[in-house]
């Protein structure tokens, strides 16, 4: 299966959920009025694009529809895509310009954080690249031992400690040995949490500080793995990680599960935060590259 052939199938219950119901909306409307915008809205809202960037959207359809002088609702459809690809465009490219290059991966536990670790491993190394995994969610053993096997299904190398061992440290471990074997990719794995904000937020500072003062030129990026399926509640963890620890770009799992997917659009929009790459399925490849332009398509295609 091409690339835009998984995407398209993973966004396939989005597509049937949201866009279906919008082209129905526009067959049943012969003139273009207040009450198709409002309508549309609400689709929109129910389609987990979040309250203020479905009246964006609207908002901007009415400018455009004004300016044009479109009268045909089937036009809309159209426009609206123009719309959302604009929306999702900018921010989604990777800042990987240095070697070793540094990914942070946070999240709270479940949403896929580790297997998002190993999919990216595994797709680095495809390119050709030489990738250094640390092991620092030092707080459960399981996470340790899961990305132990990623590692050998990768081939990337592993930087590990106990449980319970400090995080920073191990981080710290993985930067020399990044610089020893002459790595591109240092991809750290942290510890899960949100409740406890504060704790959360001096152990990113640390391992922040000993990046910062061990690689201070390098490329960083800080990215947010959210589970697509838990809708809202994504968006909301993303406001919570971002206030507390300040994110480059989002990893969004599950797309294929769910068709939950207009929070994309909610999260690059409302938040201002890109997404980076998409889980559209349980294969090692399909961690893809955030492509705005072939979201947007495979979620208008036709099934």
């Amino acid at each position: 299966m091409g690339l835009f052939s998984k995407i398209k199938q993973g966004l396939k219950k989005t597509r049937d959920s949201i866009m279906g119901q919008i082209d129905g909306l526009l067959k049943s409307f012969t003139k273009i009025d207040e009450e198709l915008f409002e309508e549309l809205e609400e689709l929109l809202v129910m389609g987990d694009v979040g309250v203020n960037t479905a009246g964006h959207i609207c908002d901007e359809l009415r400018a455009r529809v004004k300016k044009e002088g479109v009268k045909d609702p089937a036009l809309i459809n159209g426009m609206l895509k123009d719309i959302i690809s604009e929306m999702l465009s900018g921010g989604q490219e990777l800042d990987m310009s240095t070697a070793p290059s540094v990914i942070l991966v946070i999240g709270v536990n479940g949403v896929g954080k580790t297997t998002t670790i190993g999919k990216m491993a595994a797709a680095f190394k495809q390119q050709g690249k030489k990738v250094i995994m640390a092991a620092a969610d030092t707080f459960r053993a399981a996470a340790i031992d899961q990305l132990q096997i990623w590692a050998e299904r990768s081939g990337a190398d592993i930087v590990r400690q106990n449980e319970g061992s400090d995080p920073a440290a191990v981080v710290f471990d993985a930067i020399s040995a990044a610089k020893a074997r002459g790595a591109d990719v240092i991809i750290c794995d942290t510890a899960g949490r949100l409740h406890n904000k504060r704790h959360l937020m001096d152990e990113l500072a640390k391992i922040n500080r000993i990046i910062d003062r061990e690689l201070p030129d390098c490329s960083k990026e800080i990215l947010l793995v959210l589970d697509a399926t838990t809708g809202q509640n994504a968006v909301n963890q993303a406001r919570e990680f971002k206030n507390a620890v300040g994110i480059t770009g989002i990893v969004l799992t599950k797309l294929d599960g769910t068709a939950k997917g207009g929070v994309v659009l909610a999260i690059k929009e409302g938040l201002g935060i890109p997404v980076k790459y998409i889980g559209v399925g349980e294969q090692i490849d399909d961690l893809q590259p955030f492509d705005p332009q072939d979201f947007t398509e495979a979620l208008f295609a036709q099934n």
